[in-house]
């Protein structure tokens, strides 16, 4: 885990992980959101739909952002405030992701930022795009 201080961050200050999102995951959605709709269920209806296979929830890939700033930017002494998500693609179990996160804007009245972030699966394609608030709370 990282552990930026407010006094660290710079606009422009970047961070990354990559992950893959796997079946469990999708059970594990589905136990906690009770989500239940075909397309994230059955492959057959997700076809019919023109999808390429079942469709991994959007809010499973976006708890990628907290992890994001929770865990790499800034980290330890984050503060979630909030999100605003855009979905551009859908994401397939077995897919291979890359969240990125960059410092775009800083409050220091308040002690928080702004931080520009993006999901790509291994073709590069942007699945999603947000900008997350969060405060740090290092004192």
């Amino acid at each position: 885990m990282k552990k930026y201080k407010f006094s660290d961050i710079k606009v422009g200050l970047s961070e990354s992980f990559e992950v893959r999102v796997v079946p469990s995951m999708m059970d594990r959605f589905l136990e906690i959101s009770n989500d239940v709709n075909s397309l994230h269920q059955d492959s057959h209806y997700a076809k019919e739909k023109g999808f390429s296979g079942r469709v991994v929830y959007g809010l499973l890939t976006s708890s990628f952002y907290s992890t994001l700033v929770g865990v790499y930017l800034p980290g330890k002494y984050c503060i979630l405030q909030g999100i605003s998500i855009q979905f551009t693609k859908p994401v397939y179990i077995h897919d291979f992701l890359k969240v990125y996160g960059e410092v775009s804007y800083i409050n220091e009245a308040y002690k928080c930022v702004d931080i520009k972030s993006t999901i790509t699966n291994l073709k590069g394609e942007k699945v999603s795009k947000a900008t997350i608030k969060v405060g740090i709370i290092d004192e």
